[in-house]
């Protein structure tokens, strides 16, 4: 190894323990969730310590995989490795009362741990190669999160988690081939420079794409959103909060490492990934406003806010001055992670205790729960964008940059792109409405209307030990942080977003944003004007009854399903029946030229009659050798035996035999192989932890 070997001790540890815990949890019933508990704390205290001694560090570990790996610490990756060590430590504090009566505990905190490491190998990664095993390491060790309950429904969104995450492993491996022949370089360091270099733009566009799409599927942006709607309501609380939170976050990583490397001030690709976010974030809005499964609805919104963040990361390839949108890009990653940290554990607990999510199931659980009810309003205020919680922060930032790109456009009299990003501004805001909308629709239903059974209600109202104290510091300590990353924003947020400049490659000034001055207040005023009348006038038309009978429908037409309106008929029918077509057509196309050269060229030769047995040589030579008998029979006048047997039956059995001996010998010589096979991939094994730690 060469450098700080600490950083990889931050990826292995909560691998080994994941062992360590899974094992304690077959002895006992409680050692493998106080060791996975464990595990998840000191990982924290491991990050924290080697960020605030360390601050910046590299290692590369040679002779991995070919290429080897390569890690790095620097101000994005502090923050985002203390992000994700902070929201594990806090899901597994709660998963030990959410899994307290689950089935395959062991199985799930093994995954977690597993999943926790992978994690950290992506965001500590220092070149796309090392990105991009741990990325597919990842991805396999969260789709049992999808497939845990072992339900139905669960196998169907865990298939086609599996499903996008395969396809979107296979299109990143192609993009980074094609990188490596275009650049000669995965080293995130130097790819910048590689690129700049480099004369085949249409090919750095081609590759740049496919790992677009690859990043882009983990994400869940628009059109491979697909399991994220389906993944969430079935997987675990916890599971969920960290899939919205963190692994979005990784497929996001991605595609920044990309933007920001390769195509820094490419204006076409940043306009692609506008658009693509712009779609991103108003389609999850507007799923959202129609959901009625609060984890549904949850899952939606995060789909809406990737959308967010993708329009900040266009805007960064757009403008020149790219302060506000690198600032708003970084904080609206960080600010998501830690809301949906905190409602979907708040949804959690209402799944433990009452296993259901509809909302007219749900309604009035929470209305005599305040501790419930604060914590839930500041994850709803928050990523609402209202003036004083973290959400606002990020979201003026973004819609900031994206009225300095307009102007900047009026003033270099681009009218197309300037009238293009006004009309940008209002999807932004009427987004943001609609965020609020179904924010507002879920705290309704849950805190403040009463559910149409008197009798559910009192029921509702009378459950007092409905959370234990380690559940409670797990949402609290993760709640109090979004008030306070939006009420001092130029002294905490700000700074924050410093941190990021370095991956960024920005080194230019950001002028000091006045967030609650009327200019900025504007913007947000009118989103929440547009969520108010979503709320009053448009989401009426999707309930039914009064206000204390209130009936929340399910309104989105099911057809309108991309996986089985779009993919499942494309990759199970149309695409196969296409294919199955052309192979068909050159199958016999094949067979029409053998046939054709058989019957000229290599024309068959007339068999008078087959052998029943043995082959042409021992036919003819038993043949001889029986009239060589009969010959010498008769010259000798000597009696024929009743039961003689021929030579050439003799000759053939004895072919027989010599065969049946050699296909013994060859598959004798497979098996063989076979074993040195298995041999050699322990070897390969061996030398690879011989490199680990040698």
């Amino acid at each position: 190894m060469e450098g700080n070997a600490v950083l990889f001790i931050l990826v292995l540890y909560p691998m080994i323990m994941a062992v360590a815990a899974y094992v304690m949890g077959r002895k006992g019933k409680e050692g493998g969730v106080k060791a996975a508990i464990a595990a998840g704390v000191i990982e924290f205290a491991l990050v924290a310590g080697t960020v605030l001694l360390l601050g910046k560090a590299d290692l590369y570990v040679p002779q991995v995989c070919g290429m080897g790996f390569r890690f790095t610490l620097e101000g994005f990756r502090c923050v985002y490795a203390l992000t994700a060590s902070f929201m594990w430590m806090m899901t597994l504090l709660f998963s030990k009362e959410y899994m307290a009566y689950g089935d395959h505990r062991d199985r799930y905190f093994f995954f977690q741990l597993m999943t926790l490491g992978a994690v950290m190998g992506v965001f500590l990664s220092a070149d796309l190669f090392t990105t991009f095993v741990f990325f597919e390491i990842m991805s396999f060790t969260s789709y049992v999160w999808v497939a845990q309950e072992e339900t139905k429904e669960a196998l169907q969104a865990a298939d086609t988690y599996l499903a996008v995450a395969v396809f979107g492993g296979l299109v990143l491996l192609m993009g980074l081939f094609l990188l490596y022949e275009l650049l000669g370089t995965l080293d995130m360091s130097s790819l910048l420079l590689a690129a700049e270099e480099c004369e085949n733009k249409s090919g750095l566009y081609i590759a740049g794409i496919c790992t677009l799409v690859g990043f882009g599927a983990k994400a869940g942006a628009f059109p491979l959103h697909i399991w994220l709607p389906k993944a969430h309501p079935v997987a675990p609380a916890p599971a969920s909060a960290l899939l919205s939170g963190i692994l979005t976050k990784s497929g996001v990583f991605g595609i920044l490492v990309v933007s920001c490397n390769i195509f820094l001030h490419d204006k076409p690709w940043g306009m692609l990934l506008f658009i693509l976010g712009l779609l991103t974030m108003f389609l999850g809005a507007l799923l959202a406003v129609f959901s009625v499964d609060l984890k549904r609805t949850l899952a939606c919104s995060s789909m809406s806010q990737i959308g967010f963040i993708l329009t900040g990361a266009g805007m960064q390839s757009v403008l020149e001055e790219r302060g506000l949108a690198v600032g708003g890009t970084f904080l609206h990653m960080l600010n998501h992670s830690l809301i949906k940290l905190t409602l979907f554990m708040i949804a959690g607990v209402i799944v433990m205790n009452l296993h259901k999510l509809n909302l007219n199931d749900i309604q009035g659980y929470g209305r005599k729960k305040p501790f419930l009810k604060i914590t839930f309003l500041a994850g709803a205020l928050g990523i609402a964008g209202i003036p004083l919680f973290n959400g606002y922060v990020s979201k003026t930032l973004l819609h900031e940059s994206i009225v300095e790109g307009r102007e900047l456009f009026l003033e270099l009299g681009n009218t197309t792109a300037a009238g293009f990003l006004h009309i940008s501004e209002w999807i932004f805001l009427i987004s943001g409405g609609m965020t609020l909308a179904y924010m507002t629709k879920l705290y309704v239903a849950i805190f403040v209307e009463e559910n149409r059974s008197l009798m559910v209600q009192r029921e509702f109202d009378r459950q007092e030990q409905y959370l234990l104290w380690r559940g409670k510091l797990a949402i609290g300590g993760s709640a109090v942080l979004l008030p306070v990353l939006g009420l001092f924003p130029n002294v905490i947020t700000d700074r924050i977003a410093n941190f990021s400049h370095g991956f960024f490659h920005f080194s230019g000034e950001v002028h000091k944003v006045s967030y609650f001055s009327t200019e900025n207040l504007k913007g947000g005023f009118i989103s929440i004007g547009i969520g108010i009348f979503i709320y009053i006038f448009i989401l009426k038309f999707l309930t039914e009854g009064g206000r204390e009978s209130r009936v929340y429908k399910d309104c989105w037409p099911r057809w309108l399903d991309l996986e089985y309106l779009v993919y499942r008929p494309l990759f199970l029918s149309i695409l196969p029946f296409v294919f199955g077509v052309i192979f068909r057509i050159f199958d016999s196309l094949v067979d029409f030229v053998v046939l054709f050269l058989r019957k000229t060229v290599y024309r068959d030769r007339k068999i008078p009659h087959e052998l029943s047995e043995g082959s042409v040589f021992t036919h003819s030579l038993g043949g001889f050798m029986d009239a060589v008998r009969s010959f010498k029979r008769r010259i000798l006048k000597q009696p024929v035996p009743g039961h003689e047997v021929s030579y050439a039956h003799k000759l053939a059995m004895q072919r027989e035999k010599i065969m049946e001996t050699n296909t013994i010998i060859r598959r004798s010589l497979s098996f063989g192989l076979l074993l040195f096979y298995v041999g050699l991939v322990f070897t390969l094994i061996y030398l690879t932890w011989r490199s680990f730690f040698f």
